[in-house]
């Protein structure tokens, strides 16, 4: 159960239930009252060496930017929701752009306004749309802070038309087990091989209870889809992703492999990446290498062409031997 160092506040919160709950519940923890959680002076002047520490603080606000943006992958759009960023420690996270803004985790407490554009918009439509409601945080961890999703499944259910779509890196899913969600859910976990997930994934769920959390949600009548996702093509990378998609196949239900669909990313690095890594993980792997990556947009690098095109035959060819009836949205 995550404790956090401190609380950064938006005074606004209080008018909020969630924001009184939030407030109740942590109350020995000590805090810290803000102007806006876009911009918190004391945590901008912190050194890149503080990223991890920085991550045990909680900042609490209400969200005012409520801009839906097209998506054409597995949703038709993104959605800004109760929360942005994460208490793990991903060396490639995206939302790393500034690490003193974007990275430590923020809820927002007016989650009432947020669902209700949502369930407005799905209801123009008489096709049901997809909203990704977890483009820049993990909601099934939020979760276990604010009951925002088991609130989210239990508010939405009811809704005329639409659906609801994010994915996740934790196994905590057996608060949404029972609920009746009617279908409109689909939850896509990201895995990766144990041995990145070790080296990379900081704070977040071990291969195997992925997949257990994965086969529990389709028997509770969830809609799945799996992200192979960064792919990161370190020395062993065929070997260890070889033995990712073989491993799935061997430990996922046959209820899961019969539909299950799979999304595939390889993963784009940066300039601040490097910066923060070198200072916040001295002793981690690099996972930077200028061999076989190129620039790509100001400071940020990606798999050469050749590089990624190699690649992706490969897990395509693999993805053919254990899964072939099952559908691969995309490969990026």
């Amino acid at each position: 159960m995550f404790k956090p160092k401190a609380i950064y506040y938006e005074k606004e919160i209080i008018d909020y239930s969630l924001g009184r709950e939030l407030m109740e519940k942590y109350k020995e923890i000590p805090k810290i009252q803000i102007e806006s959680h876009n911009n918190i002076e004391e945590m901008r002047k912190n050194p890149n060496k503080e990223f991890a520490n920085m991550k045990r603080n909680l900042i609490i606000g209400v969200r005012k930017t409520h801009k839906f943006v097209e998506n054409h992958k597995t949703s038709d759009f993104l959605v800004p929701y109760t929360s942005s960023g994460c208490i793990a420690s991903c060396m490639y996270c995206y939302l790393v752009c500034n690490y003193n803004k974007c990275a430590y985790l923020r809820l927002f407490v007016n989650r009432e306004k947020m669902l209700e554009k949502i369930i407005k918009t799905a209801n123009k439509f008489d096709k049901d749309l997809t909203f990704e409601i977890g483009s820049n945080s993990d909601l099934i961890l939020e979760n276990t802070i604010t009951n925002n999703l088991v609130w989210t499944i239990e508010n939405f259910k009811n809704s005329d038309h639409g659906k609801l779509t994010f994915p996740t890196k934790f196994d905590m899913v057996d608060p949404i087990l029972e609920l009746d969600h009617q279908g409109k859910i689909t939850v896509r976990m990201s895995v990766n091989p144990e041995e990145i997930i070790n080296k990379v994934e900081f704070g977040t769920s071990r291969l195997d209870d992925r997949i257990v959390a994965i086969n529990k949600l389709k028997e509770a009548g969830y809609n799945v889809g799996i992200l192979i996702a960064p792919i990161i093509l370190v020395d062993n990378w065929k070997d260890l992703y070889k033995e990712l998609i073989k491993k799935l196949n061997l430990k996922l239900s046959n209820k899961v492999k019969k539909d299950v669909f799979f999304e595939m990313i390889f993963m784009t690095y940066s300039y601040v990446h490097t910066k923060i890594n070198e200072e916040a993980f001295p002793n981690a792997i690099n996972i930077y290498n200028k061999e076989i990556m190129t620039g790509r947009g100001k400071g940020k690098y990606c798999y050469k062409t050749d590089v990624r095109n190699e690649a992706k035959a490969f897990l395509i060819e693999q993805m053919n031997k254990y899964f072939n009836n099952n559908k691969i949205e995309y490969i990026v």
